[in-house]
């Protein structure tokens, strides 16, 4: 970690899990029984301080606002000592829908793109979907459609590789070179509820085939990784009075990618710094 700070550009659109990740995180950075533990003051808390509290009732925290994008740091350690601040964005994930639709990055997000080295993309796959689109339907089939047939939309596995491809080619505005690459986690959130029995990676290529090729294509080495963040499925107005009398901090795990269940929700964030301190020694 650097003495400054460790800034993750963590993507995702609405209903990932992206504020339950979170909270949860910060909840095992304050426990301290994990690779990575608070060190220090945070700040910037108040963007989770709703959704810690309805996670100790035992419910699941509201949609975070549009607008909303807030930078929170915290001072955190490594177990082998090392020290720095990460740094952890909450956001509305209509953000990431606009930049999608729009094919447009605003000027604040095309900083996040160009000064963080650490991409996190949170993928929900049971909400992903695979009809026939543009790309995979005949152009004799769009030729026949009517005029009024419902427009062909792109698949959510295109829309996924055009997020990545815009962010990187902003990127590459910086980093001419290609030596920016950043380091790519990505998380399939809401593992407990996808019932699969093969290892992520192995969800990620039978569920999104194509952009799995573009991931294996672009990046060298990108982990591959499940979340289940609260480690039951929990709804915003009904209390689970044995989650709340347990504790949140109980609940939760990550999926590594050869397939071993670990309820170090940190590892995520480890790997993605471990990693980067590897290459910069190389």
């Amino acid at each position: 970690m650097s003495s400054t700070g460790d800034s993750i550009l963590l993507l995702g659109e609405s209903g990932v899990g992206k504020t339950h990740y979170g909270a949860q995180l910060l909840r095992r950075l304050m426990k301290g029984d994990c690779r990575l533990r608070m060190n220090g003051q945070a700040t910037n808390l108040e963007s989770f301080e709703a959704a810690l509290e309805s996670l100790s009732e035992g419910k699941a925290a509201d949609h975070t606002a549009t607008s909303t994008y807030v930078d929170s740091v915290w001072p955190v350690s490594h177990e082998n000592g090392a020290s720095g601040q990460l740094i952890w964005p909450e956001y509305g994930g209509e953000q990431i829908r606009s930049i999608i639709d729009s094919r447009r990055v605003s000027s604040a997000w095309r900083n996040r793109a160009q000064q963080t080295n650490s991409w996190m993309l949170m993928i929900r796959l049971q909400q992903t979907q695979l009809g026939d689109d543009i790309l995979s339907r005949p152009l004799l089939d769009l030729r026949k459609a009517t005029p009024e047939s419902p427009g062909h939309q792109i698949s959510d596995q295109a829309r996924l590789i055009e997020l990545l491809q815009i962010l990187m080619h902003t990127r590459i505005m910086s980093y001419p070179d290609h030596s920016g690459t950043p380091q790519l986690v990505v998380l399939l959130s809401c593992w407990d509820e996808l019932e699969f029995d093969g290892t992520p990676s192995d969800a990620l290529r039978t569920r999104l085939p194509m952009f799995w090729s573009y991931l294996s294509s672009s990046w060298r080495s990108p982990f591959i990784m499940g979340l289940s963040a609260l480690g039951r499925p929990l709804t915003p107005h009904t209390s689970d009075s044995d989650y709340s009398s347990r504790g949140p901090e109980h609940f939760g795990f990550v999926v590594t990618p050869d397939g071993a269940h670990s309820p170090d929700l940190t590892l995520p964030i480890h790997l993605l710094l471990d990693e980067r301190k590897q290459q910069g020694a190389d």
